[in-house]
Formats: structure tokens, sequence, C-alpha cells
């Protein structure tokens, strides 16, 4: 008799398509995941990472998500940018960044550092869209930074009514 587990990929017999979250399949006998909007995905048992097939690009699990792990700095740059505008909408504005450790060779080219010009008072952490951006401690001290690429730290933002009065006071 062969054991059932043996016969899905890594993840099971269901995954939650990174892209559309759509719960998709596992092709029985295979490493391979099938989502009828985006394609074929492969889960690689030694590196426990999801590699969709057509784009090349790569995902891991923490707790349940999926995170993509970025090889480009416009992808890293682009996802915080996203996840800025949910918060935004969410009533909530962002404080700081905090870059997974790993990305900082990929990131440093593209971050505002201080220039002789500003004053003193501003501070010299490099900053990205306007926030200043911390690094994460590394993976050994919390495991989770080796597969989540940023966190966002936020604060209650002015509600959009309060705003527009106040541009038309």
């Amino acid at each position: 008799m062969v054991n059932s587990a043996f016969q899905y990929p890594l993840y099971g017999p269901e995954i939650r398509c990174p892209h559309c979250r759509q719960t998709i399949s596992a092709l029985t006998l295979t490493d391979s995941y099938l989502c009828p909007r985006h394609g074929a995905f492969e889960a690689n048992p030694d590196t426990q990472e999801l590699v969709h097939v057509q784009s090349g690009r790569h995902w891991r699990q923490w707790e349940g998500e999926w995170y993509r792990q970025h090889t480009h700095p416009d992808g890293i740059r682009f996802e915080i940018h996203e996840a800025l505008d949910r918060l935004y909408t969410q009533g909530y504005r962002a404080t700081r960044v905090i870059i997974a450790e790993r990305y900082k060779d990929l990131v440093h080219a593209y971050l505002e550092h201080s220039t002789p010009w500003q004053s003193q008072s501003a501070s010299g952490a490099p900053r990205l869209y306007g926030l200043p951006v911390d690094f994460s401690p590394s993976s050994e001290v919390e495991p989770c930074w080796a597969i989540i690429n940023f966190d966002l730290e936020k604060e209650p933002g002015v509600p959009t009514q309060y705003r527009y009065l106040k541009f038309f006071e």
C-alpha cells in the first residue's frame, strides 16, 4: 500500500495561489500545482520554494502566507509601494519601513540618503518613499526574516474627510 502523502507535492493536495489566492490543486505524482489563471507552480522540496514556471518567480511560505523572493530591486520596491497604498486606504499611515537584511545590498542604491544641504536635525537613516528605513535582524536571530520581505510600522492616519475640510477652510 502506497502512502497517499507521497502522491502530492511538498505543500499537500491544495494550496492558495500566490498571485490570486484562489485554492488550487496539486497534480498527483508530480511536484506541481496548477492555477487556472496563472499556470503551473513547481514545489522544490530542497529549497522549500514554490516556483512559477512561466515567470521563474520564487515564493516561500511563512505562517500560511506566500512571500515572493525578490532578485531585482524594482520587485521589492513595487511590493512596498503596494503595501503603503493598502495601508493608506485602510486609514493608516506608515512611519517606518523595516526591510529584510538579505535585501540590503539589493536596495541600497535606491534608498534616499541624507545630503549636506539638509538640516542637521534630519535623521541620518536612509529613506524610501520618504519613510525611514531600517533593516531586520538576521534570520538566525529571527527566522521569519529568511522568508518575509519587509514590515511597515504604522499609526492611524488622518481621516480623508478631515483632510478635505482643512483644505477648503
